[in-house]
């Protein structure tokens, strides 16, 4: 496994962190911005965000409704977003993702996972609950997978296996995904609008004053189309995991919405396929975000999948595969988190997170 090589530049990202952020040491020089809601003895639940979204992908106020259920929950900026470390490689151009041919050094969802489980190091945290969302759903799996001891609970929200047929964007997505990035604020704040209200809850009222204000502060926080596009690199040379996803011993609850035009719900369905005894639920009218009016139904799936986790860890997973959890690399495939490397919507998806 190979974490990439890290790097001291951090321009373009904000020091003054807002609210109670802090910076913590992950180890293999990686550094990640997070924040804590809650008491700190309630039962901690892991927010892992998506493909070139920041924390704020997992709105402050939902954190708090979700705290309010006596959890102790964690948001934080994966890798190459936001206030957290920028890898040391080089972005892949459209040629490299053509032949999955990447650089030396780039990074995988098994490193993105190891980041997360140094996070819990630092934090003194040992097994939790975990909720991702798209990329961030990927990571969870990864890490329920590999390190089953510290996940309690797995909640895997618009996410798919990496199967190439299944979970894919709808072709009206794609078209969205052309041009080059932005340099300009305003530029990519109007084209973060552009998509989420594409890809979003058509089932739900589109609040496009959070969606300006939200991508206005991802941007101002560590805007970096470079970082969104060695993430989505991971995710593609990460490839096929479905073989990985099957040894997750962990509780899993599968969260997919019907009007998902991002990763199609035939990647939640596969999730849940490949996971023994993965409870499914479907979110009617819900798109590729978190619109506020599905958060009650969220919280309480959230909540109640922590409840079935329990307090034991799951060692389960090392138990029923021999002894040890899964390791080494997936096989390479052709699984998008539904972006480009070369496109509006890199401008999009690191600029906007959810409404």
């Amino acid at each position: 496994m190979s974490g990439g090589g890290v790097s001291d530049d951090r321009r373009g990202v904000s020091d003054a962190p807002a609210r109670a952020e802090r910076i913590v040491e992950v180890g293999r020089g990686m550094a990640l911005c997070c924040e804590t809601f809650g008491a700190p003895e309630h039962d901690p639940l892991l927010l892992i965000s998506g493909l070139g979204q920041q924390l704020l992908a997992w709105p402050a106020e939902l954190c708090e409704q979700l705290a309010a259920r006596d959890l102790h929950v964690i948001r934080f900026d994966n890798r190459d977003v936001g206030r957290s470390t920028r890898a040391n490689v080089r972005p892949p151009t459209p040629l490299r993702f053509a032949t999955r041919r990447f650089e030396r050094g780039q990074y995988t969802l098994a490193d993105m996972a190891q980041d997360t489980a140094g996070l819990l190091d630092a934090l003194e945290l040992g097994a939790v609950h975990v909720a991702g969302r798209s990329m961030g759903g990927m990571i969870g799996q990864t890490l329920a997978a590999r390190q089953p001891h510290r996940v309690r609970s797995l909640t895997s929200i618009m996410s798919t296996t990496g199967a190439r047929r299944i979970g894919r964007p709808a072709p009206s997505t794609w078209r969205l995904m052309l041009g080059r990035p932005s340099a300009e604020r305003d530029v990519s704040i109007e084209r973060s609008v552009v998509l989420w209200r594409h890809i979003g809850s058509h089932g739900f009222p589109f609040d496009e004053p959070a969606v300006r204000a939200l991508a206005g502060e991802a941007w101002d926080r560590g805007h970096d189309p470079a970082g969104v596009a060695r993430q989505l690199a991971a995710i593609v040379k990460s490839g096929d995991r479905t073989a990985e996803v099957r040894a997750i011993a962990a509780p899993t609850l599968v969260v997919h919405g019907d009007r998902d035009r991002m990763v199609h719900p035939t990647g939640g369905a596969a999730t849940a396929a490949a996971i023994r005894g993965a409870r499914h639920e479907t979110i009617a009218g819900m798109g590729h975000d978190l619109p506020r009016g599905a958060w009650p139904r969220l919280v309480d799936l959230i909540a109640g999948q922590v409840a079935r986790g329990g307090g034991a860890t799951v060692q389960a997973a090392a138990d029923a595969s021999g002894g040890s959890a899964v390791g080494g690399a997936a096989t390479e495939g052709a699984a998008t988190d539904g972006a480009t490397t070369d496109g509006a919507a890199t401008d999009a998806v690191s600029a906007a997170p959810a409404r």
